[in-house]
């Protein structure tokens, strides 16, 4: 147990995002096997945390709008959603931070889950019938679309058969399958993976930058900001002299050098000096 904990600290917030998912599935297993002796439907862990689509379970269990995001349904569910979130986990933190990716893992989940209460007390065919909703696949969509959004013509490689596809349109495949299945036997967790992947699309199309904070910038969401994702400083300074022009050019040069820093490691990531130099700059009439 205290390797499993030294190990665990040492982890990326990718792998321990995974390896929670995959610790509470095996409890499920555990505890489904006991459950199943008594004949009971639902284990003590799905009773309590997935998220019900009647509105009254829901408002005595609001923290499953969260909790539904780490269940899962069987084996090959668990192992798909643990595989896309690792393929599109890695490439997502290399533009963003770790703590980006739990960010939009959580919030994605949140707004599957929301999709998924609308639309099951909303639309007539899910109306009289008792759904509950598990898995992750809201959070990685977020994440999967928010990546796509961004680097929209990177290339990832198919194994096997050798070929490249854009991951725009890799991600569109997945979208058009989700909405071609609104209406099939899991239709209310195909609006759940709709939910998710419009929080990634919002949020990485319409941010000022690629900075991210729970629950922070929530207002922000739906302002449009025509300038590109990251911060360009600019002087306010409609007529430069001459001999200025060239020192503006090699500070502008350097704040976009940390910028790109900024982008790969984060804020943090920056010394003393940069962030003085970028403060001052930032600041300047």
């Amino acid at each position: 147990m205290e390797n499993l904990k030294q190990h665990f600290s040492r982890a990326s917030m990718l792998e321990k995002i995974i390896y929670i998912n995959i610790a509470v599935f095996v409890l499920e297993l555990l505890i489904s096997s006991f459950t199943g002796l008594y004949r009971s439907q639902l284990n003590f862990i799905d009773q309590w945390f997935a998220l019900s689509s009647s509105l009254d379970a829901y408002i005595t269990k609001p923290w499953s709008i969260i909790s539904y995001g780490f269940l899962h349904a069987g084996f090959f569910h668990i192992l798909f959603n643990c595989f896309a979130l690792y393929i599109f986990g890695r490439l997502f933190t290399e533009y963003f931070t770790q703590k980006q990716l739990l960010n939009f893992y959580l919030l994605g989940t949140i707004f599957g889950g929301l999709f998924f209460l609308i639309a099951t007390n909303t639309f007539p065919f899910f109306l009289g019938k008792s759904l509950i909703l598990v898995g992750a696949s809201a959070g990685v969509y977020a994440i999967m679309v928010g990546i796509a959004t961004y680097i929209p013509n990177y290339e990832l490689r198919i194994p096997l058969v050798n070929l490249y596809i854009k991951l725009w349109q890799l991600v569109a495949f997945f979208i058009v399958m989700n909405l071609i299945s609104l209406s099939g036997s899991n239709g209310g967790g195909h609006f759940a993976h709709l939910g998710g992947a419009l929080f990634g699309f919002l949020y990485v199309s319409r941010a000022s930058n690629k900075e991210l904070n729970l629950f922070e910038n929530i207002s922000k969401w739906f302002k449009r900001d025509k300038s590109n994702l990251k911060t360009v400083y600019k002087s306010d300074n409609p007529t430069p002299r001459r001999k200025d022009t060239l020192r503006k050019s090699d500070n502008q040069k350097k704040i976009d050098e940390i910028l790109d820093k900024i982008g790969k490691s984060g804020y943090d990531a920056l010394t003393k000096e940069e962030k003085e130099f970028l403060f001052k700059q930032g600041n300047q009439k």
